[in-house]
């Protein structure tokens, strides 16, 4: 068992929370839902794409008759910015155990026209009704215990526009991964931290989709500088996490043409692989 982060004095619960005020969304009419892109989830200005992916979460959530995101799958298309959204959803197809829909987010530009941020496909399903039955050969990823990891309060300063999402999470980094921050990147696309929201709230599904995409890049292991913006995402969810704070390990194996992959696994407290991941992002070289 992993050793457990020092809670808060209040633990927000799950469904009473800032993550989940800041992902809620508002039926308009049948599958229309408003809702408003927090600020607080920005990185240097750019609001975080799982983030994003747990607001089309939650709107696809109360569409479907199934409760929990089995898979999902993001292309985000344009730069989404804090403020006003409409997401819209449609129901692709029920079944008895599984149901697929798809959703986009919506905001105006400067000139007034609506314009399309991300485009959402998924299934959803009851994660309560899964058999208990496990054949896997994936193991829990190796990070020291929390006290000797390291967060953005242990930076000498501040990343310009990058503290907002900082606030909001417990983030605390393997030392192993964090060659960047010192100027000596290790060449290796590897990035592994324990995981939390600051308030204290336990995991669930949908914060599973912000925790794949909310570690440092691994480009930064690879010598590259600047944020990475992601082209597309596609989220597994495996299980519902148990209390206490997560593990999260991101790879690289390739960047070619001006792309890489993260491939991301997320683990819980009692050592289940509760989320998997793969984006495909931009690297800005030179």
């Amino acid at each position: 068992m992993p050793e457990a982060a020092s809670a808060p004095a209040a633990r927000a619960r799950i469904g009473d929370s800032e993550f989940d005020r800041d992902t809620a969304v508002t039926r308009r009419e049948p599958g229309v839902y408003d809702t408003g892109l927090s600020a607080g989830w920005t990185i240097i200005n750019a609001v975080n794409g799982g983030y994003l992916l747990a607001v089309l979460g939650r709107a696809l959530g109360d569409a479907l008759p199934h409760p929990d995101p089995f898979t999902i799958t993001a292309h985000y298309l344009t730069a989404s910015r804090p403020g006003p959204a409409v997401v819209r959803t449609e129901v692709v197809r029920t079944g008895r155990t599984l149901s697929t829909g798809q959703a986009s987010l919506f905001q105006y530009d400067d000139e007034g026209r609506e314009v399309e941020r991300i485009r959402v496909l998924a299934s959803y399903g009851d994660l309560d009704a899964l058999p208990d039955d496990v054949r896997t050969s994936a193991k829990p990823p190796a990070i020291p215990p929390i006290e000797r990891c390291f967060g953005p309060d242990d930076a000498p300063a501040p990343v310009p526009g990058s503290s907002a999402i900082a606030d909001r999470l417990m983030l605390k980094l393997d030392p192993d991964t964090l060659g960047w921050a010192l100027g000596q990147p290790s060449g290796r696309g590897e990035m592994r931290a324990w995981f939390g929201l600051a308030d204290g709230r336990d995991a669930d599904p949908l914060s599973l989709l912000l925790a794949v995409d909310a570690l440092p890049p691994t480009a930064f292991e690879l010598g590259l500088s600047g944020w990475v913006p992601t082209v597309e995402l596609t989220v597994h969810v495996r299980c519902r996490p148990a209390p206490g704070p997560l593990r999260v390990s991101i790879t690289t194996r390739n960047l070619a043409g001006g792309f890489l992959e993260e491939d991301a696994e997320v683990w819980d407290s009692d050592d289940r692989l509760v989320a998997q991941s793969r984006q495909l992002a931009r690297a800005r070289l030179g």
